[in-house]
């Protein structure tokens, strides 16, 4: 049923108003029984349903209700799936509606800016076109079902240290291409129905109190409708908050977000038409989140489980398999060792950390496929409540892995690595997983080491295994999912959605992170993952966008269906992709675009489109790209808009970043014109550089000057006009009185200067924007 909004606020006291604007518990907004406003119900999380069980005794953190635990994010980013996720976001829909859950606190989107957050194991990725198309296609699968998400955390909480009052650095155009810009597509496309605004400050402002972040970019500029949300205790100031457009204080914040507001409005800082405008925004959430409810929903569980098993499988990703060594052969003998393989690392810790409704671990699983303890020998290695070598457990388990003719070796990140509310302070793996794998090595040449982890680890025993794959966190599953890649019922698909360093200090943000104090300066600007090792030919120990298959892609027939564009134009991009191998298998085509004469500062390459493909053994696939002139802009400061500079860029097509297979070079015709303020300051640099202004400039300055200059060299030799124009490249226009010897008078060369001004004016070269 319709309700009159405007109608139903005038019917609100000051009191009822004011008290719609915060948490009325932990988890539930509040609802006015007497203007029949019903309360609704939020809940975690990104990768599984956390509906806490009981009051909210436990800051949030209790005890929740069983629910499907799905992959982490780190895990389903690395399956750059948009149909799984959707269908993933489907199915969390259909669990929220099950469980009374009108809007789900996800998805997460902040770059990984740094490995080692602690948070990263709940994030999508280093790339922000990654990030945001997968967020768009989780936040399409859970609204399908009638359950709203909130998008988070907005924005640049890249860490967990001090996360509440740290305040980033971010120059404007990092904070546009990178942090931003994870939030932005999925905005736009996405349209969640919430955004939760992050704790952290941006260069001196609290996020959740800042007109430039809630108003002017999320609401004006991406058209979002929705309301904003606090984090949970992110508010420093409500009134301030308010007034910059954030609309919900959560939780519950005991009155005293209530007493700020009235006293705001009782001294006339905050007016009553704002305050409307909030709880307007606030009813019409409450209203349809209530319309969508579906009374006895229901949801298979078998069918969540197998999803989430699939889930899991396509974002594993095989870094290493020398020697074929995998997929395994049910006639060898395998030594299983690592006590993860009967205790599953599978979710991370924190608001996400679900209940799950099943548990499969890998041994059971392989032990059930092998159907014995002859084929099947197992040993734990290492204890997981402590991290010193235990020399018993690496005894048995090296005499395990001498009686077989392979090891599967599972190490990682135990749960007190990584989690919410903290950062690691280092790459490693724990030492005692460590020394298991230099010592199982020695007695055992088959080594296949599987990962279970949140996040990147340095790997300096690489070398000693002939298998590595990163299982990262495969939620409930996981156990299924494992047995599916190590015995090839199921070909591996993942790649990396994030760049594995070397060594912690190879990371670009290494100095910077995290910060002195509360400030953190993010000096890498726009130089994140792989753009910065790329740029800076830094080869990393595994590239973004990696990871390897049981069989072969091979590609061909790269074709633009235009070589000449405008920047306002669409661009096609066709390529051809052919399973050569001998098994089925899923292929993800990666394309990126590299500017290659830009007159700014740009990464080697950055990543603008990419399609999964599954092909049967010899099957070849037309995959088709679509551009835009985003996929060709950088951030332009000074006009304070995305922009594209005319030239020469060229389109890659291949299996990472590091892995190009096919190139084509195009020109983009820029339809803006910048033009620059021409001053005393102007360099002849900058004026030989500008298409529009260099000849009618180097013109003027002959006309004036009646004395030989570097414009008109007395020297024809190729050395000396080359000297001469690196000299005079950086000089300033003031200069030319001197240079000439007074030959140009300071009234000639305002004259100058005025006349490049009037060109530009006059100018009729697309639209115009000027430079101060």
């Amino acid at each position: 049923m319709e309700r009159d909004i405007k109608d139903l606020i005038s019917k609100m006291s000051l009191r009822e108003k004011v008290s719609m604007c915060t948490g009325v518990d932990f988890w539930h907004l509040k609802g006015i029984e007497r203007l029949g406003i019903p309360k609704i119900r939020v809940g975690d999380g990104p990768h599984g349903l956390r509906k806490q069980i009981g009051d909210d005794g436990h800051m949030g953190l209790g005890p929740s209700e069983p629910a499907t635990c799905f992959p982490a994010g780190a895990t389903l980013a690395s399956s750059w799936d948009k149909g799984l996720i959707r269908e993933v976001g489907s199915a969390l829909g259909k669990e929220a509606q099950a469980e009374g859950i009108t809007v789900l606190l996800g998805p997460g989107v902040n770059i990984k800016r740094s490995p080692l957050c602690g948070r990263n194991f709940e994030y999508y990725s280093e790339d922000p076109h990654l990030s945001s198309e997968l967020a768009t296609s989780y936040i399409h699968g859970v609204q399908s079902e009638g359950v709203g998400t909130s998008l988070k955390h907005y924005v640049a909480n890249n860490q967990e240290h001090r996360r509440m009052t740290t305040n980033a650095i971010i120059d404007e155009r990092a904070l546009r291409e990178i942090y931003l810009s994870s939030f932005e597509n999925a905005v736009k496309n996405g349209k969640p129905w919430t955004v939760m605004a992050s704790y952290n400050r941006v260069n001196y402002e609290f996020v959740s109190e800042s007109p430039f972040f809630l108003q002017e970019v999320l609401r004006n500029e991406w058209g979002f409708d929705g309301i904003v949300m606090s984090d949970w205790g992110a508010i420093d100031e409500r009134a301030e908050a308010l007034a910059a457009g954030l609309d919900l204080e959560m939780p519950n914040s005991l009155g005293f977000g209530e007493k700020k507001l009235l006293d705001a409005i009782e001294h006339e800082k905050l007016s009553m038409a704002q305050l409307d405008q909030v709880v307007e925004r606030l009813l019409k959430l409450i209203f349809h989140a209530h319309s969508q409810k579906k009374e006895g929903a229901k949801f298979n569980q078998r069918l969540h489980h197998e999803l989430a098993r699939r889930a899991a499988v396509e974002g594993m990703v095989l870094l290493k398999n020398d020697d074929e060594v995998l997929p395994l052969s049910k006639d060898k003998k395998i030594a299983l060792i690592g006590a993860f393989a009967k205790e599953p690392r599978y979710q991370g810790g924190g608001s996400s950390h679900v209940n799950p409704l099943q548990l499969d671990n890998l041994y059971d699983e392989m032990a059930c496929e092998l159907g014995g303890e002859d084929k099947l020998l197992y040993a734990d290695g290492y204890d997981l409540h402590m991290e010193l070598p235990h020399t018993r457990l690496i005894e048995e388990a090296i005499a395990t892995a001498e009686k077989a003719d392979c090891a599967v070796l599972m190490v990682g990140l135990p749960d007190r690595y990584e989690s919410e509310g903290y950062d690691r302070t280092h790459l490693r793996i724990p030492d005692d997983h460590q020394l298991l794998i230099k010592e199982v090595a020695k007695v055992q040449p088959n080594l296949i080491v599987v990962l279970s982890n949140g996040a990147p680890v340095e790997m300096p025993w690489l070398d000693k295994a002939k298998g590595l794959l990163e299982a990262y966190l495969g939620g409930q599953a996981v156990g299924s999912a494992l047995k599916d890649i190590l015995f090839g019922y199921a070909n591996p698909s993942g790649k990396l959605a994030e760049t594995f360093p070397v060594k912690l200090s190879d990371n670009p943000s290494y100095l910077h992170f995290p910060g002195d104090g509360n400030l953190v300066e993010y000096k890498e600007g726009i130089f994140v993952g792989y753009r910065y090792y790329d740029t800076k030919e830094r080869p990393p120990l595994f590239p973004f966008g990696y990871g390897l298959s049981y069989t072969e892609f091979e590609y061909s027939s790269l074709i633009v269906d235009d070589e000449v564009i405008k920047d306002t134009d669409e661009l096609k991009v066709q390529v051809t992709v052919k399973n050569t191998g001998d098994r089925a298998g899923k292929e993800i085509v990666q394309l990126y675009v590299s500017d290659l004469a830009s007159t700014m500062r740009r990464p080697l390459k950055e990543l603008k489109g990419f399609e999964k493909v599954e092909l049967q053994p010899g099957e070849e696939q037309v995959v088709e790209f679509t551009l835009n002139k985003r996929s060709f802009a950088y951030y332009n400061t000074e006009i304070k808009d995305w922009h594209v500079e005319t030239g020469e860029y060229e389109i890659l097509v291949g299996k990472s970043s590091a892995e190009i297979e096919l190139a084509h070079k195009i020109i983009v015709q820029s339809t803006v014109r910048i033009n620059q303020i021409v001053n005393r300051n102007t360099t002849i640099g900058e004026l030989m550089a500008d298409s529009l202004l260099a000849e009618p400039a180097t013109e003027l300055i002959k006309k004036m000057n009646s004395t030989p200059t570097f414009l008109d060299s007395v020297d024809e030799s190729k050395e000396m006009a080359e000297m001469m124009e690196a000299l005079t490249e950086n000089m300033p226009l003031r200069a030319l009185v001197f240079f000439t010897k007074g030959s140009i008078t300071e009234e000639e060369l305002q004259y100058i200067i005025d006349e490049l001004n009037k060109i530009q004016t006059y100018s009729t070269t697309g639209v115009e924007k000027t430079v101060k």
